[in-house]
């Protein structure tokens, strides 16, 4: 077990060593959100709406604005179709089969692209945050590449995959590698050293070790990248079919763009929205039944 980063800072230790009041500036994010629901709330809108309408109710007052603006002529028509206009199209575009036919093929690429991701980098990142000399090796190999923007490699990628499925699911791998490989890199080394040395004293082996301490204790912050990466994976294959592609949701995008069809173009925008959102309320679920043990202890009433 030789290599085992004891020199690096527990960042639990700050958290102990601090008094935090509820609400304060130097309050946990825990102590915050637990406590700002229990206060009194005073606003209107507090009062007359139900709990977590507000948020809905605003992009329905944009969308009013949005659409009265359009029908009254008041905004370029051309530039604003009205958002009825929009959502008859996005309808007429589902029932046709051109949305589901476009769907598919950008979901199959970029979901393909990130479970290669999260395959390579939770393994390596767990590497590089057990033994330091995994890490000093590799280390300036990944700083070098890792601020490249995924974009900046996309000409290299067409040149030598060329403009077929695989440069989009290779370019999608290379974007959202990143935050998943860092965090899981930082929740490894965040793990106490503590934990390690009775695992040792029980004769645990290193994989053991690994996948019964250190993998556990780094999940919450192998999830945060889990749900970075996630995000970034769709709007990597998203830019990659608006650039070379003949069928998927970016290309429909971009192709409406060009063809004027504004309301299509639109209608596509918010496909992409709702397919974003259900990503993560669907990853949000998962992370939930993950990390159960993880909020039991966390909550006022835990061991944590």
């Amino acid at each position: 077990m030789t290599g085992w980063a004891t020199s690096w800072p527990n960042p639990s230790s700050h958290i102990a060593s601090r008094t935090c009041t509820p609400g304060s500036s130097a309050s946990p994010w825990w102590a915050i959100c637990s406590t700002r629901d229990s206060r009194p709330a005073t606003g209107l809108a507090y009062r007359l709406l139900p709990t977590g309408l507000a948020g809905p109710l605003f992009v329905v007052l944009l969308l009013s604005v949005w659409e009265t603006l359009s029908q009254l002529k008041l905004v370029n028509v051309l530039l604003f179709p009205p958002v009825s206009t929009i959502l008859a199209r996005f309808l007429s575009l589902w029932t046709d089969n051109t949305f589901p036919s476009n769907l598919l093929p950008t979901l199959a690429r970029m979901l393909l692209g990130y479970a290669l991701a999260a395959g390579l980098a939770i393994p390596l990142g767990t590497l590089m945050g057990f033994w330091c000399g995994v890490y000093d090796r590799l280390e300036p190999l990944l700083e070098f590449l890792r601020p490249l923007p995924p974009v900046a490699v996309l000409p290299a990628l067409v040149l030598f995959l060329g403009i077929g499925d695989e440069m989009k699911v290779a370019i999608v791998l290379f974007g959202c590698f990143w935050p998943i490989l860092l965090n899981t890199v930082d929740g490894v080394r965040g793990v106490h050293p503590t934990i390690v040395e009775v695992a040792l004293m029980y004769q645990f082996t290193t994989a053991r070790i690994l996948r019964s301490v250190v993998l556990p204790a780094a999940l919450p912050q192998i999830m945060a990248g889990l749900r970075t990466g996630l995000a970034i994976a769709l709007i990597v294959a998203i830019v990659s079919e608006m650039i070379g592609a003949t069928q998927g949701l970016g290309f429909f995008i971009v192709l409406a763009q060009r063809g004027f069809r504004i309301a299509d173009m639109y209608a596509g925008i918010v496909l992409l929205a709702i397919v974003g959102y259900l990503l993560n309320r669907g990853f949000l679920l998962i992370e939930a039944h993950l990390m159960a043990w993880h909020r039991a202890q966390m909550s006022p009433g835990g061991e944590g």
